[in-house]
Protein backbone atom coordinates (compact mmCIF):
# COMPACT_ATOMS: atom_id res chain seq x y z
CA UNK A 1 0.00 0.00 0.00
CA UNK A 2 3.13 2.27 0.17
CA UNK A 3 2.42 3.43 3.80
CA UNK A 4 4.47 2.75 6.49
CA UNK A 5 3.18 1.14 9.49
CA UNK A 6 1.70 2.59 12.11
CA UNK A 7 -0.29 2.80 15.40
CA UNK A 8 -2.31 5.57 17.24
CA UNK A 9 -0.63 5.75 21.04
CA UNK A 10 -3.90 5.61 22.33
CA UNK A 11 -3.78 1.96 22.06
CA UNK A 12 -0.70 1.64 24.89
CA UNK A 13 -1.99 4.66 26.61
CA UNK A 14 -2.00 2.42 30.40
CA UNK A 15 1.87 1.33 29.15
CA UNK A 16 2.59 4.72 28.69
CA UNK A 17 1.42 6.15 32.08
CA UNK A 18 3.92 3.21 33.44
CA UNK A 19 7.22 3.10 31.34
CA UNK A 20 6.55 5.73 28.83
CA UNK A 21 9.67 5.10 27.26
CA UNK A 22 9.36 1.02 27.65
CA UNK A 23 6.13 1.18 25.53
CA UNK A 24 7.84 3.13 23.11
CA UNK A 25 10.20 0.76 22.62
CA UNK A 26 7.72 -2.19 22.46
CA UNK A 27 5.32 -0.34 19.73
CA UNK A 28 8.98 0.02 17.44
CA UNK A 29 9.82 -3.76 18.42
CA UNK A 30 5.57 -4.57 17.68
CA UNK A 31 7.36 -3.28 13.92
CA UNK A 32 5.50 0.34 13.93
CA UNK A 33 7.19 3.17 12.23
CA UNK A 34 4.98 6.12 12.32
CA UNK A 35 2.55 6.97 15.57
CA UNK A 36 -0.31 9.13 15.99
CA UNK A 37 -0.38 11.04 19.57
CA UNK A 38 -2.87 10.93 22.22
CA UNK A 39 -3.06 9.58 26.17
CA UNK A 40 0.63 11.03 26.58
CA UNK A 41 2.42 11.55 29.77
CA UNK A 42 2.41 14.92 31.24
CA UNK A 43 5.45 15.71 30.29
CA UNK A 44 7.38 18.70 28.37
CA UNK A 45 7.00 18.67 23.93
CA UNK A 46 10.89 18.27 24.20
CA UNK A 47 11.04 14.82 26.21
CA UNK A 48 7.95 13.76 24.36
CA UNK A 49 10.83 14.36 21.40
CA UNK A 50 13.38 13.19 22.58
CA UNK A 51 11.50 9.62 23.95
CA UNK A 52 10.13 9.20 20.44
CA UNK A 53 13.40 10.01 18.40
CA UNK A 54 14.85 7.86 20.82
CA UNK A 55 12.24 4.61 20.17
CA UNK A 56 12.99 5.05 16.39
CA UNK A 57 9.14 6.67 16.24
CA UNK A 58 8.18 9.62 13.97
CA UNK A 59 5.01 11.23 15.41
CA UNK A 60 3.33 12.33 12.26
CA UNK A 61 0.12 13.21 14.13
CA UNK A 62 -1.60 14.03 17.03
CA UNK A 63 -5.53 14.13 18.99
CA UNK A 64 -6.37 17.02 20.76
CA UNK A 65 -9.65 18.05 22.21
CA UNK A 66 -11.85 20.63 20.72
CA UNK A 67 -10.85 23.10 23.76
CA UNK A 68 -7.27 22.44 22.46
CA UNK A 69 -7.73 23.09 19.36
CA UNK A 70 -9.99 26.29 19.24
CA UNK A 71 -9.96 27.69 23.03
CA UNK A 72 -5.81 26.87 23.31
CA UNK A 73 -5.24 26.36 19.97
CA UNK A 74 -1.77 29.00 20.29
CA UNK A 75 -0.51 26.75 23.07
CA UNK A 76 -1.25 23.09 21.37
CA UNK A 77 0.16 24.53 18.19
CA UNK A 78 3.33 25.51 20.05
CA UNK A 79 3.88 22.48 21.84
CA UNK A 80 2.95 20.17 18.46
CA UNK A 81 5.09 22.02 16.37
CA UNK A 82 7.63 20.77 18.75
CA UNK A 83 6.77 16.98 18.03
CA UNK A 84 6.57 17.41 14.73
CA UNK A 85 3.28 17.16 12.83
CA UNK A 86 1.93 17.15 10.18
CA UNK A 87 -1.39 16.73 11.14
CA UNK A 88 -3.34 17.88 14.36
CA UNK A 89 -7.05 16.03 14.45
CA UNK A 90 -10.16 16.81 16.89
CA UNK A 91 -11.52 13.33 17.90
CA UNK A 92 -14.88 14.70 19.31
CA UNK A 93 -17.04 17.47 18.89
CA UNK A 94 -17.43 20.58 21.44
CA UNK A 95 -21.21 22.24 22.35
CA UNK A 96 -22.39 25.38 21.06
CA UNK A 97 -24.31 26.24 24.52
CA UNK A 98 -21.97 23.79 26.77
CA UNK A 99 -24.34 23.16 29.96
CA UNK A 100 -23.97 24.72 33.64
CA UNK A 101 -21.67 22.80 35.80
CA UNK A 102 -23.56 19.55 37.32
CA UNK A 103 -26.13 19.98 34.39
CA UNK A 104 -26.33 17.16 31.92
CA UNK A 105 -25.92 17.32 28.61
CA UNK A 106 -28.47 16.15 25.85
CA UNK A 107 -27.54 14.67 22.34
CA UNK A 108 -25.74 17.65 20.24
CA UNK A 109 -28.54 19.52 18.06
CA UNK A 110 -27.75 19.42 14.36
CA UNK A 111 -26.83 23.59 15.09
CA UNK A 112 -23.92 22.24 17.15
CA UNK A 113 -22.89 20.69 14.25
CA UNK A 114 -23.06 23.32 12.43
CA UNK A 115 -20.98 25.26 14.99
CA UNK A 116 -18.43 22.45 14.90
CA UNK A 117 -17.84 22.88 11.39
CA UNK A 118 -17.59 27.06 11.66
CA UNK A 119 -14.72 26.47 14.43
CA UNK A 120 -13.53 23.69 12.36
CA UNK A 121 -12.90 25.83 9.60
CA UNK A 122 -11.27 28.79 11.34
CA UNK A 123 -8.80 26.45 13.71
CA UNK A 124 -7.90 24.62 9.75
CA UNK A 125 -7.17 28.18 8.08
CA UNK A 126 -5.47 29.19 11.36
CA UNK A 127 -3.40 25.63 11.28
CA UNK A 128 -2.52 25.93 7.52
CA UNK A 129 -0.59 29.35 7.79
CA UNK A 130 1.39 27.14 10.63
CA UNK A 131 2.31 24.42 8.36
CA UNK A 132 -0.03 21.78 9.71
CA UNK A 133 -2.90 20.34 8.23
CA UNK A 134 -6.31 20.19 10.71
CA UNK A 135 -8.65 17.00 10.34
CA UNK A 136 -11.72 15.77 12.66
CA UNK A 137 -11.53 12.16 13.65
CA UNK A 138 -15.42 10.03 13.91
CA UNK A 139 -16.22 7.29 16.69
CA UNK A 140 -20.12 6.20 16.00
CA UNK A 141 -21.99 8.87 17.64
CA UNK A 142 -21.49 11.11 14.57
CA UNK A 143 -23.91 8.87 13.00
CA UNK A 144 -26.88 9.14 14.50
CA UNK A 145 -29.62 11.27 13.04
CA UNK A 146 -30.23 14.93 14.46
CA UNK A 147 -33.26 16.47 13.37
CA UNK A 148 -33.20 14.66 10.00
CA UNK A 149 -29.58 15.11 9.11
CA UNK A 150 -26.44 12.87 9.70
CA UNK A 151 -24.11 14.83 11.56
CA UNK A 152 -20.82 13.06 9.69
CA UNK A 153 -22.61 14.09 6.40
CA UNK A 154 -22.89 18.04 7.70
CA UNK A 155 -19.57 17.88 8.73
CA UNK A 156 -18.37 16.71 5.42
CA UNK A 157 -20.48 19.30 3.32
CA UNK A 158 -20.18 22.13 5.95
CA UNK A 159 -15.96 21.67 6.37
CA UNK A 160 -14.04 23.21 3.39
CA UNK A 161 -11.79 21.15 1.92
CA UNK A 162 -8.80 23.83 1.68
CA UNK A 163 -9.22 23.97 5.33
CA UNK A 164 -9.36 20.68 6.47
CA UNK A 165 -9.29 16.76 6.09
CA UNK A 166 -11.09 13.99 7.63
CA UNK A 167 -9.72 10.90 9.37
CA UNK A 168 -12.06 8.12 8.82
CA UNK A 169 -12.33 5.68 11.75
CA UNK A 170 -13.03 2.66 9.54
CA UNK A 171 -14.15 0.19 12.67
CA UNK A 172 -16.66 3.13 14.20
CA UNK A 173 -18.09 3.71 10.78
CA UNK A 174 -18.90 -0.01 10.88
CA UNK A 175 -19.67 -0.71 14.58
CA UNK A 176 -22.79 2.46 13.06
CA UNK A 177 -23.92 0.18 10.68
CA UNK A 178 -22.34 2.20 8.16
CA UNK A 179 -20.09 1.64 4.89
CA UNK A 180 -16.30 3.16 4.49
CA UNK A 181 -16.32 2.19 1.41
CA UNK A 182 -19.60 3.90 0.69
CA UNK A 183 -18.48 7.33 2.48
CA UNK A 184 -15.34 7.23 0.22
CA UNK A 185 -17.37 7.05 -2.72
CA UNK A 186 -19.77 9.91 -2.03
CA UNK A 187 -16.82 11.81 -0.93
CA UNK A 188 -13.96 11.94 -2.64
CA UNK A 189 -10.50 13.06 -1.93
CA UNK A 190 -11.81 14.24 1.53
CA UNK A 191 -10.21 11.32 3.48
CA UNK A 192 -6.24 11.29 4.23
CA UNK A 193 -6.13 9.50 7.24
CA UNK A 194 -7.43 6.11 8.25
CA UNK A 195 -8.16 4.25 11.82
CA UNK A 196 -7.64 0.55 11.42
CA UNK A 197 -9.61 -1.45 13.90
CA UNK A 198 -11.02 -4.82 13.95
CA UNK A 199 -14.83 -5.68 15.79
CA UNK A 200 -16.58 -8.74 16.32
CA UNK A 201 -20.10 -7.37 15.04
CA UNK A 202 -23.13 -9.24 14.93
CA UNK A 203 -25.30 -8.91 11.93
CA UNK A 204 -27.69 -5.36 11.46
CA UNK A 205 -25.21 -3.69 13.98
CA UNK A 206 -25.88 -0.06 13.83
CA UNK A 207 -25.55 2.88 16.39
CA UNK A 208 -28.42 1.64 18.37
CA UNK A 209 -26.72 -1.27 18.79
CA UNK A 210 -23.05 -0.64 19.07
CA UNK A 211 -22.32 -1.97 22.60
CA UNK A 212 -22.63 -5.38 21.20
CA UNK A 213 -19.67 -5.18 18.90
CA UNK A 214 -16.56 -6.22 21.03
CA UNK A 215 -12.87 -5.28 19.87
CA UNK A 216 -10.51 -8.15 18.68
CA UNK A 217 -7.11 -7.71 16.77
CA UNK A 218 -6.76 -7.11 12.86
CA UNK A 219 -7.89 -10.04 11.17
CA UNK A 220 -9.63 -11.36 13.59
CA UNK A 221 -13.00 -10.36 13.36
CA UNK A 222 -15.79 -9.01 10.85
CA UNK A 223 -13.78 -6.31 8.79
CA UNK A 224 -12.00 -7.05 5.44
CA UNK A 225 -10.04 -4.01 5.03
CA UNK A 226 -8.83 -5.16 0.94
CA UNK A 227 -12.18 -3.55 -0.41
CA UNK A 228 -11.43 -0.63 1.84
CA UNK A 229 -8.04 0.43 1.56
CA UNK A 230 -9.19 -0.64 -2.28
CA UNK A 231 -11.50 1.98 -2.33
CA UNK A 232 -8.87 4.68 -0.77
CA UNK A 233 -6.69 4.12 -4.02
CA UNK A 234 -9.04 5.07 -6.18
CA UNK A 235 -10.48 8.31 -5.22
CA UNK A 236 -8.80 9.41 -1.89
CA UNK A 237 -4.95 10.55 -1.10
CA UNK A 238 -4.40 8.57 1.84
CA UNK A 239 -1.00 9.30 3.83
CA UNK A 240 -1.27 7.79 7.22
CA UNK A 241 -3.17 4.87 8.10
CA UNK A 242 -3.02 4.30 12.04
CA UNK A 243 -3.87 0.80 13.85
CA UNK A 244 -5.84 1.66 17.09
CA UNK A 245 -6.08 -1.46 19.17
CA UNK A 246 -8.37 -0.30 22.39
CA UNK A 247 -8.48 -3.49 24.17
CA UNK A 248 -6.23 -6.38 24.21
CA UNK A 249 -7.55 -10.06 23.71
CA UNK A 250 -4.06 -11.58 24.23
CA UNK A 251 -1.06 -10.59 25.63
CA UNK A 252 -0.58 -6.50 24.37
CA UNK A 253 2.98 -7.25 22.74
CA UNK A 254 1.79 -9.94 21.06
CA UNK A 255 -1.41 -7.99 19.97
CA UNK A 256 0.82 -4.95 18.59
CA UNK A 257 2.67 -7.72 16.54
CA UNK A 258 -0.70 -9.16 15.55
CA UNK A 259 -1.81 -5.95 14.41
CA UNK A 260 1.71 -4.99 12.68
CA UNK A 261 1.97 -8.15 10.70
CA UNK A 262 -1.68 -7.82 9.85
CA UNK A 263 -1.04 -4.58 7.80
CA UNK A 264 2.76 -5.45 6.73
CA UNK A 265 0.50 -8.21 4.24
CA UNK A 266 -2.41 -6.46 3.78
CA UNK A 267 -3.15 -6.54 -0.45
CA UNK A 268 -5.54 -4.76 -2.12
Amino acid sequence: MGLKPGIQLYSVRQQMAQDFEGALAAVRAAGFLEVESASLPKKPAVEIRAALDKAGLKCVSSHRSFVDVTRDLDATTEFEKTIGVSFIICPGPGRKNPPAPGTKAGPLTIDDWKYNAEEFNKTGEKLKKAGITFGYHNHWTEFVPADGDVPYEVLLQLCEPDKMTFEMDCGWVKVAGQDPVALMKKYPRRFSMLHVKDFHLPPNISYATHEEAKVTELGRGSIDYRPIFAQAARNQKIRHAFVEQEEFDIPWQESLKVDADYMKNLTI
